[in-house]
């Protein structure tokens, strides 16, 4: 768990990201950001609460996924991290981390765009553990559009779509077969699922069909003993932030929350591994909000 051996201002505890000139090139590679974020690397902890656990994060690369992979294998899982092959030094970088912790990194590199692609993440993940006991859905796309609708054409929306909810879908089939009475979905929706924002319209969409998706499959899947639980993050300082956004966006990134701030990753993985572990055996369909205080309902 994270370091809380000294109690800290939550709305200060991590000084404001900067990100000079202009935007970064999508996806972002993390050593492109003028202040990198926090994955946890020296104040996360584990407890043994997820031993041995077979996982798999999509988007592992970076962000919240490095985060979630840092502190799964932390906690005692073997994870398997997807990536574009583009991100594939990040991957690597996320890789040491896990084999740090002592645990065993598989990366994947794969378009989450095609059935095929989330078929093949699936069955690297079962020859490589054997099985499936948790499932991150986090792998994302989102452009910003100051036009709005206007500036949003089809290419981008199907993009978007099937980046963040076709690819969902689509593993989630694929993985059903593989996972057991006790295994563990968990994706990740967006406080933008419930406030959408005007240029991030296409995306806010996507990350409300999770959310019904979430809540529909946790129904479906009750009866075979597996949960399906969705963090919803609000703003958080990724490689995707300056990748995507223009610069004066990026620099007011983070300062509509009550807390005043955007998140780092290291602050949104607990939720997940919460969310994976048995401490939340009777939570299921549930979204938990990391959002600096801004309200989802």
């Amino acid at each position: 768990m994270p370091d809380q051996s000294t109690r800290q201002d939550p709305r200060t505890r991590y000084p404001g990201p900067v990100q000079e000139g202009e935007t970064i090139e999508h996806p972002g590679p993390t050593g492109q950001m003028d202040t990198e974020p926090d994955h946890g690397e020296n104040t996360y902890r584990g407890s043994g609460r997820l031993t041995d656990a077979a996982t798999v994060i999509t988007g592992g690369d970076s962000g919240i996924g490095r985060a979630v992979a840092l502190a799964f294998a932390r906690e005692g899982a073997d994870v398997l991290i997807t990536c574009l092959p583009e991100e594939e030094r990040d991957a690597h970088d996320t890789a040491a981390l896990v084999t740090d912790a002592g645990r065993r990194a598989e990366i994947v590199v794969a378009d989450l765009t095609d059935e095929a692609e989330c078929a093949r993440v699936v069955d690297q993940a079962v020859a490589a553990f054997g099985r499936i006991d948790v499932l991150v859905s986090n792998a994302a796309y989102q452009m910003s559009r100051d036009g709005g609708l206007a500036e949003i054409d089809t290419e981008q929306f199907d993009r978007v779509l099937k980046t963040n909810v076709y690819a969902l879908f689509w593993l989630c089939k694929a993985a059903l077969p593989h996972l057991s009475a006790g295994a563990s979905i968990i994706t990740t929706s967006s406080i933008q699922g419930f406030q959408p924002s005007p240029h991030l319209l296409d995306y806010a969409t996507s990350k409300a069909a999770i959310v019904n998706f979430t809540k529909g499959l946790a129904l479906d899947l009750a009866e075979r003993g597996i949960r399906v639980n969705s963090v919803a993050p609000g703003p958080v300082w990724t490689p995707l932030i300056p990748a995507t956004m223009p610069p004066d966006k990026v620099e007011s990134f983070g300062a509509q929350a009550p807390l005043g701030r955007p998140a780092q990753p290291a602050e949104l993985a607990p939720a997940y591994v919460f969310l994976a572990s048995q401490e939340s055996s009777y939570i299921t369909g549930e979204i938990i909000a990391v959002t600096g205080g801004s309200p989802i309902t």
